[in-house]
């Protein structure tokens, strides 16, 4: 009985779901593949825009709500070094781990661009009618782990390019003479930047959504007009 149930259930909430993209469909007078098209293109212009946002210099670091910040599981040492009269040394390392974020934004194009492409017309119609960053959660369930795979590299280069690793260790090291009878501090540096990058970029892309959905300006295409308006 409970497995009828269940079977029932799955039949009348595909019936409901294929009603209302019937219904959207004949109120908007567009086509499945429209409305598809519609939500790609969102996409590609919101993922297009963040990447040039943040790969820019001052992507990250110029801006607070994507700034990347100390480790916060080493912020003693932060504190300790300041104290110390060391703060110069801290603040080259946070410019540091936020160039290398900026430096290897660009990886992440490729990545969105062949997400998108897969979107099926059902996904379509899923995101088009979630909530204001529906987009953007599909997004990061569909490629934060290649994204994460694909940064990572690129991180390591660019900390090592732009001498946050040098600074890191100047960090670290400072400390750890300073503090002989504490145990000395080793962070995954890579790790944490790239997995804060990763947040400030989806942060980015979710608030490109919202502009979208929510301001006609900001549908740059006729197809995005189109689609979009029916939300309005």
């Amino acid at each position: 009985m409970k497995h009828f149930k269940k079977i029932s259930l799955v039949f009348i909430l595909t019936g409901l779901f294929l009603t209302s993209c019937d219904d959207f469909l004949s109120d908007s007078g567009l086509t499945e593949s429209e409305v598809a098209q519609g939500l790609k293109s969102a996409l590609e212009v919101g993922t297009n825009n963040s990447v040039d946002d943040v790969s820019k210099e001052d992507g990250y670091f110029g801006n607070p709500l994507l700034r990347i910040a100390f480790p916060p599981e080493v912020s003693q040492v932060e504190t300790f070094l300041r104290n110390a009269g060391l703060g110069a040394v801290v603040d080259e390392a946070v410019l540091g781990i936020n160039r290398a974020a900026e430096d290897a934004a660009t990886e992440a194009r490729p990545i969105f661009m062949n997400a998108i492409s897969n979107i099926t017309i059902a996904d379509a119609f899923s995101i088009l009618n979630g909530n204001n960053t529906a987009a953007t959660d599909y997004l990061v369930q569909q490629t934060r782990s290649d994204l994460f795979n694909s940064f990572r590299p690129k991180i390591e280069n660019s900390l090592d390019k732009v001498g946050a690793n040098s600074q890191w260790n100047s960090v670290t090291t400072s400390y750890n003479n300073l503090n002989p009878f504490s145990p000395d501090v080793e962070t995954d540096l890579a790790g944490y930047t790239t997995d804060k990058a990763l947040d400030g970029l989806f942060l980015k892309v979710g608030q490109e959504e919202e502009k979208i959905r929510e301001n006609p300006s900001a549908r740059v295409n006729d197809i995005l007009r189109r689609v979009f308006a029916e939300q309005d």
